[in-house]
């Protein structure tokens, strides 16, 4: 039987065409599962400068796309944008249908990147599951009507049963996220063809606002625990995420103990877990989903923008290895072949 490590470096040598490989000395479907693979991911792809349109970006092949909202609390809009907290700057185009893609005036908001998204999504109905990933960038505003609840109506009135759920993991048979994702009953990667799931992550303004103590990880898990207890967690459309490299369980040092069970996505740095020897075995043996962000800065430093396809795929393989569901970078001046590009997670 091939070892794990030998399994690693054929992948690594395979370059672009490094496909979903099932390894022999384990148990694994051939249909693995989501919490089973590695695949890769786009910062910012909202930006004009990586993608002119946002449905260019989705036309990537990229497991995951991240979009910077802010919450404006007078128009009761969720504003797109890296930096300008009272405009929208970003590729998402004002189109409602396949024939206006590509073609419409840009810098909209969140819920016309929805409407794009939407639109995509019937064009290409099969396409492999893609993350979002939804920087609230100076947090949630509840009492404005711009809360949790206001964001999953949005999503939800947007994109509808395309979007894979908090109770879709949960099913019928389990009370927590956590308890679900412990069991692995994460879908097959490819029963979740045509599906969108969405992760939340706390905004560097709202981080660095003194006067702002509940951030969006914390609130959303809130909600979600709140949601389930009123018999009502199908309404949930996101996943939060626990930010930030750590070691052993970050969950417990962080939240309250009635909310923990709710997170079940990670997002941290690539390098401090791989440089500082983090134990990243905690998240696939557990079957949690972990986002290695900055993967570019892995030793041996690579191109954050325009790496070559064998140094994309040697660092999908390394970063497997060490157990990332999702590894991300600016690398979108890449083909779909490579971005598209997913292996098995160890």
């Amino acid at each position: 039987m091939r070892s794990v490590g030998v399994v690693r470096r054929v992948a690594a040598l395979l370059g672009a065409a490094a496909l979903l490989m099932v390894v022999p000395a384990n148990a694994r479907a051939a249909a693995p599962k989501l919490s089973e693979t590695t695949a890769i991911g786009t910062h910012n792809a909202y930006d004009k400068a990586k993608y002119t349109y946002f449905a260019q970006a989705l036309d990537s092949g990229a497991s995951l796309l991240e979009i910077d909202v802010y919450v404006d609390s007078i128009t009761h809009r969720w504003r797109v944008s890296h930096s300008n907290p009272l405009g929208n700057d970003n590729n998402c185009e004002a189109a409602k249908t396949p024939a206006e893609l590509y073609s419409k005036a840009r810098n909209q908001d969140f819920g016309s990147c929805l409407d794009n998204i939407a639109a995509w999504n019937q064009l290409h109905p099969d396409h492999p599951p893609i993350v979002f990933k939804v920087e609230v960038k100076v947090g949630f505003n509840g009492r404005a009507g711009m809360g949790p609840d206001a964001f999953d109506k949005l999503v939800s009135q947007k994109l509808g049963s395309s979007v894979y759920k908090p109770s879709d993991l949960l099913g019928s048979d389990y009370s927590t996220l956590d308890a679900a994702s412990r069991a692995n009953a994460w879908p097959a990667r490819d029963a979740l063809k045509g599906k969108f799931l969405f992760e939340l992550i706390p905004g560097t303004v709202e981080q660095a606002n003194p006067f702002d103590s509940y951030w969006t990880d914390e609130e959303y898990g809130d909600h979600l625990r709140d949601l389930y207890a009123a018999g009502n967690i199908s309404a949930a459309q996101a996943f939060p995420a626990v930010l930030g490299a750590a070691n052993g369980d970050p969950r417990t040092s962080r939240y309250d103990a009635s909310i923990r069970p709710w997170f079940v996505f990670f997002d941290g740095d690539a390098a401090t877990y791989v440089n500082n020897a983090y134990d990243t075995s905690f998240y696939s043996t557990n079957h949690y989903f972990l986002i290695m962000t900055g993967a570019d800065g892995v030793a041996p430093a690579i191109s954050s923008t325009a790496p070559t396809d064998s140094e994309v795929a040697a660092r999908l393989s390394l970063l497997a290895g060490d157990h990332a569901s999702l590894i991300t970078s600016d690398w979108s001046a890449k083909s779909a072949a490579v971005l598209g590009s997913v292996t098995t997670r160890s």
